[in-house]
């Protein structure tokens, strides 16, 4: 059985807080290469010649639910298996229930056999058909995946900074931090998120007199929303565009409205 996993702080998601939780039996490797800058020793980073990058690779090991689990930070030129070698031996030490992991055709080989002498780990390689083309959703791949594009929403990790692998690890570990913090949060305040393509909140009733007013009431009520000029003005029934864009570039300037953004100034739609 493949249960609900557990956080490395203590806290398993969804079946209650550890050990009264069921620990994670189940997990899913993978790898992402990323550019290096300048500030980074030039001894830790490599080039990954399949990627066509020069940076490093970030190994992680997630649980059923795309939760982070382990991650180790190498040089780009480090192969998938040589790098999965370290990640699965602290990935068991952790992690004793373990004992069924999933990856990708990168992983097939000697890792396997290794993992099940050496780790009693089962390893099971999910690989691309010759008749698969385009994006495939591939079983139990995508929740690792995920992950990996979970860590690049945050601008720190979309390039490797840290001078040492180790401090890049420690980034990585806040940025899932952040994450499930910000679940437990919602957990605990009974607000479930919403689904990213779901619906937006309808629009609140404007009952402020002037103008400015009505545009910090919009912003207000969806403060994620990246606005466009066009889209206030539709709402508010303005004609004059140009007019209005002026109106919002010195409100900014004066310190009423701070959410604005180059997505207010997009182009005007042609006229039919």
């Amino acid at each position: 059985m493949v249960c609900r996993s557990g956080w490395p702080g203590g806290y398993a998601a969804g079946c209650g807080s550890w050990p009264g939780g069921e620990p994670p039996t189940a997990g899913c490797i993978d790898f992402q290469t990323v550019k290096a800058a300048d500030t980074v020793e030039a001894a830790t980073c490599g080039y990954d010649a399949g990627k066509k990058i020069k940076g490093q690779k970030r190994h992680i090991a997630v649980d059923t639910l795309g939760l982070l689990l382990c991650v180790i930070v190498t040089a780009a030129s480090v192969q998938d298996r040589d790098g999965a070698h370290p990640l699965l031996a602290l990935l068991t030490e952790k992690y004793s229930t373990i004992n069924l992991v999933w990856a990708d055709g990168g992983y097939a080989g000697r890792l396997v056999t290794w993992a099940r002498d050496v780790l009693r780990l089962a390893i099971t390689i999910v690989k691309r058909t010759d008749d698969m083309g385009g994006f495939v959703v591939l079983p139990r791949r995508w929740v690792a995946e995920r992950t990996l594009a979970w860590l690049t929403r945050y601008r720190r990790l979309v390039r490797v900074y840290e001078r040492k692998p180790e401090h890049h690890e420690a980034v990585v570990w806040w940025a899932t931090v952040h994450q499930m913090t910000r679940r437990l949060a919602c957990e605990l305040a009974g607000q479930l998120p919403a689904g990213r393509w779901a619906d937006p909140p309808p629009l609140p009733d404007l009952s402020s007199p002037d103008r400015r007013g009505k545009v910090l009431e919009l912003l207000a009520s969806q403060p994620w929303r990246a606005w466009k000029g066009t889209e206030l003005a539709a709402l508010l029934e303005i004609e004059n565009i140009n007019s209005f864009r002026v109106q919002l570039s010195q409100w900014s300037h004066q310190g009423y409205i701070n959410k604005i953004g180059p997505a207010l100034y997009g182009p005007i739609p042609a006229s039919t």
